[in-house]
């Protein structure tokens, strides 16, 4: 239990957090929100006590481990798997305490540290490193190489890595999607579901923590509010509240008016002076209601494009690739107005490459790219956030797409993005990855495209930004084309799923749900053909794909089981929180409400029951399934 009492946190002459009061369970699962600079980070920082409270007290329990993700990876010679090895503190300290017993031949302290490895699990170590870098999108030749060797937003992934291999009671995720591709978002949300400890996370990825965490911590105002249940709950509860407090300001100001006008009117009438007197005193007690202000500071749209020739672009049995390599083969797309496609794919199959050929950046190998009269591409991809220049103003990026626009229109333009007074002059160089990312994307918007190319456009945003991303983009008239881990930008702004695997593209007939089954079985079957299959015959390849094939159909009504199973518990947690909010009704609890109390409070007991009796059926049958796998 870690217990934080009337902490006040200050960044600067700025106060973060005030009098906050904050108790956190053991294995909570905690999901932190709230606007950029409200403190999250340095929430975080304060547990890890890298940061000292301003006035206050912070208790954590002395034999609480606390994992969490480095920010910084130096380059390092040493393989990526030791590095992620290292997160295990004590299993190295094992191995190097075993290597010095051996070199000293002392029998009796080997024994004693072998007993202690097999303990913690500590024979299996270098496996489980290997699996975490494999959902992670190492493959084994990459887990080899040198930590050097790594891009930064691979060396974030190595980090992540290492952190999810420590030994922790706590685990710290601060933005944990960020680089990851939608295959390792869906790998580390079935990780963490398996995490045994207390996880608190930072995200601005709402079906992330809608699968990852039953409580909401929400930072605004200075203070910290704990909401029982997932993202999707919070929003809900926070809409009502907002409601709320949007009609008792609007009651409020109906009665100031009220009184006041009686003061005004009769304050210094003598008959009425008193009367005056004791209404002017009670507007002076009465503690002011906040009207609810708008909670996004951005709204944008797309203008129309100028044109919008059909169809736009084609490919016609193209290849793609680098130099000699082929990645993808005979690509046959036509993109017309209004198509609105999300491109899926296992980590490294190619999304990249293909949206790269679209965009004009590589040539076909083989095949043609035709494009239409009047094609205007909007492409968004991190190298484009990494082109701004750092020493220049968001003005002065504006400047050079309008030469001739007034400088009033220009800053209006950079306010709807959150660029307003004078941040639109200050050097990008200032900026935070999150407003670089917001100014690339006003810059691609003023230029009007009819085809958008979007390449994991909200890394580093938050949610109201995404918010506003996702209704401009449902808003706009062009056509798009999407590669995002963001599955709320996918549902909400896109129609049609493509799939890009084993060097090929196609449609993909289904939902998100179904692909992220589909990656499953891709994965297994990864896994069965790299342990040793190559080494076969073809008629014993052929055979084993014959029983495999066997294997999944005898599977297949225990797989639509779990799925009803899983289905029915999603129905059950939604009951749950209407049930929970309902109880937060205080009006609940009143004495002629009694009735109403026991009912819902039977109906949350039955609830309760229905819960357990699907999860021991639904980990029954994934036990069945395991064994079958086996």
């Amino acid at each position: 239990m870690i217990s934080l009492r009337n902490i006040t946190l200050r960044r600067g002459q700025t106060i973060l957090l005030q009098d906050v009061n904050w108790t956190i369970y053991h294995k909570q699962r905690i999901g932190i929100i709230g606007a950029n600079g409200s403190g999250k980070s340095s929430l975080f920082a304060l547990l890890l006590q890298t940061l000292h409270a301003d006035k206050g007290e912070l208790e954590i329990p002395r034999q609480i481990r606390i994992a969490h993700v480095a920010q910084e990876t130096p380059a390092l010679s040493m393989s990526a798997l030791d590095f992620v090895l290292d997160g295990d503190i004590e299993w190295r300290e094992l191995q190097a305490a075993l290597k010095e017993a051996e070199a000293k031949n002392d029998g009796t302290r080997i024994a004693l540290l072998h007993e202690k490895l097999s303990i913690i699990d500590g024979y299996t170590a270098p496996s489980r490193a290997a699996i975490i870098l494999d959902g992670l999108g190492f493959n084994p030749e990459e887990q080899q190489k040198a930590v050097s060797d790594f891009s930064g937003g691979w060396r974030v992934r190595l980090n992540l890595a290492k952190a999810l291999m420590a030994r922790s009671d706590v685990l710290l995720l601060d933005e944990p999607t960020n680089h990851l591709d939608l295959d390792a978002v869906i790998w580390l949300e079935q990780w963490l579901l398996k995490y045994a400890g207390t996880l608190l996370l930072i995200s601005h990825d709402r079906d992330f923590l809608d699968q990852t965490v039953d409580h909401i911590a929400h930072l605004s105002h200075q203070q910290l509010k704990l909401y029982t249940g997932n993202y999707s709950t919070f929003e809900k509860l926070r809409a009502n509240e907002l409601l709320m407090q949007q009609a008792a300001y609007e009651k409020q100001q109906k009665a100031i008016a009220h009184m006041q006008s009686f003061v005004d009117r009769f304050r210094y009438k003598a008959s009425k002076a008193r009367q005056a007197q004791s209404r002017l005193k009670a507007l002076e007690r009465m503690e002011v209601i906040c009207a609810v202000s708008a909670e996004s500071p951005f709204q944008f749209h797309f203008r129309p494009p100028a044109q919008c020739p059909n169809p736009l672009l084609t490919l016609e049995k193209a290849d793609a690739g680098y130099g000699d390599k082929c990645i993808l083969q005979h690509i046959n797309l036509s993109i017309t107005p209004k198509d609105r496609i999300t491109i899926l794919g296992p980590n490294g199959a190619g999304k990249s490459t293909l949206i790269k050929l679209l965009a004009g950046e590589l040539s076909p190998l083989r095949g043609k790219r035709v494009t239409g009269p009047g094609l205007k591409i909007g492409y968004f991809a991190q190298h484009q956030v990494d082109r701004l220049h750092l020493t220049e103003s968001p003005l002065a990026h504006l400047r050079v797409l309008a030469e001739n626009v007034p400088e009033l229109e220009l800053r209006k333009y950079l306010g709807s993005f959150g660029f307003s007074g004078d941040m639109v002059l200050k050097s990008v160089g200032q900026f935070s990855g999150g407003e670089k990312s917001r100014l690339a994307l006003a810059l691609l918007v003023w230029q009007r495209p009819n085809l958008l190319l979007l390449d994991e456009p909200t890394n580093h945003l938050d949610m109201d930004m995404r918010n506003a991303l996702s209704i401009a983009l449902q808003e706009y008239e062009g056509a798009m084309i999407l590669v995002t881990h963001d599955r709320f930008l996918v549902r909400s702004t896109t129609d049609q799923l493509l799939l890009v695997a084993n060097g090929k593209l196609q449609p993909f007939d289904g939902n998100l749900e179904d692909y992220q089954q589909w990656l499953f079985e891709f994965r297994r079957q990864q896994t069965a053909d790299t342990s040793g299959s190559r080494d076969k015959p073809e008629e014993s390849r052929k055979a084993q794909r014959q029983h495999e094939a066997k294997q999944r159909e005898h599977r297949r009504p225990l797989l639509q089981k779990i799925k009803k199973l899983e289905d029915e518990l999603a129905k059950l947690q939604k009951e749950t929180a209407q049930i929970e909010e309902m109880l937060t009704d205080l009006t609940l609890y009143e004495p002629q409400n009694k009735d109403r109390l026991q009912k819902y409070l039977l109906a949350q007991a039955r609830i309760k029951a229905a819960v357990e009796e699907a999860e021991n059926a639904w980990l029954s049958a994934c036990e069945e399934k395991d064994h079958q796998n086996n």
